[in-house]
């Protein structure tokens, strides 16, 4: 792909990056951070934050989460630390019976995990899957309110907006849906996302896999401080992802603001003097 000539500063607050090399070299699994950044730059993108991808659900992140951090050094790239529970994420009778016997198996992530994240300058943030990865217990959220740095959540089908406001925007945190909470381009869980921003001060929503010009340039308009660019790369070529927001009919603020200014003022990692 050519190289996008945009004249903006673009940092991005949702790509993965597969943090074992060896898949990456010999299988062509994923997308090694060596692609990854030059993609990134391709699509004129200066920083991106990145987590670990989807691991088997009887496996923890703590590797992982080191790997991509590891593999984040000296490139443009904040890690963000992927987490996992043993609550079941749908809502359903059985799954809310379960969950008050649910025990933390070893491979969960621990509340001690959270604060060693925290405070390590590696990381920058958290990821959430619930409907994947289960959603961690009470101590684990508790930390997560102590350190108070943004978790990226994925919003399916099973774990609607409406079931993150129950479990986890209470908590105090700040709060990204992906995809406008309807990851992957499900308008009505974007739609109830979007009314969500009225509710909740601490939460905004990534412009990943958003289709939608209508909801995205709603989103901009009504709420231009909440609305934070997001690729989903590798999935999402980060120039077809800046293209879907250069298109828009918006003004040059606007564009800056979902590119640059907002979630720099989310996250610092993410500032103008902190490029590589």
């Amino acid at each position: 792909m050519l190289e996008l000539e945009h004249g903006f500063r673009v940092v991005d607050i949702h790509g993965h990056l597969d943090h074992d090399e060896v898949a990456v070299s010999t299988h062509g699994h994923n997308v090694g951070p060596d692609r990854l950044e030059r993609e990134c730059h391709q699509a004129g993108v200066v920083r991106t934050a990145v987590s670990p991808t989807r691991r088997p659900s009887d496996i923890g992140y703590v590797r992982a989460n080191n790997a991509v951090a590891r593999l984040s050094v000296d490139r443009p790239f904040l890690a963000f630390a992927r987490l996992n529970g043993p609550l079941a994420a749908a809502e359903s009778p059985i799954s809310t019976f379960r969950n008050l016997y649910a025990p933390r198996e070893t491979h969960h992530t621990r509340p001690g995990d959270i604060e060693q994240y925290a405070y390590d300058d590696r990381f920058h943030g958290f990821v959430l899957d619930p409907i994947h990865d289960g959603l961690p217990k009470e101590p684990v959220r508790e930390e997560l309110a102590d350190v108070d740095l943004p978790v990226v959540v994925y919003c399916r089908d099973g774990f609607p907006p409406s079931a993150a406001a129950d479990t986890l925007l209470n908590d105090g945190y700040p709060v990204v849906l992906a995809g406008f909470g309807g990851y992957p381009m499900a308008e009505s869980r974007m739609e109830t996302a979007l009314a969500l921003l009225d509710e909740y001060d601490h939460l905004y929503l990534d412009t990943c896999a958003v289709r939608s010009r209508d909801i995205l340039e709603r989103g901009l308009q009504e709420h231009p401080d909440r609305i934070i660019f997001g690729s989903g790369t590798p999935d999402v070529h980060p120039n077809v992802a800046v293209m879907e927001i250069l298109t828009l009919d918006l003004p040059e603020d606007a564009m800056t603001r979902v590119f640059n200014r907002n979630p720099s003022r989310l996250i610092p990692g993410f500032a103008a003097g902190a490029d590589v």
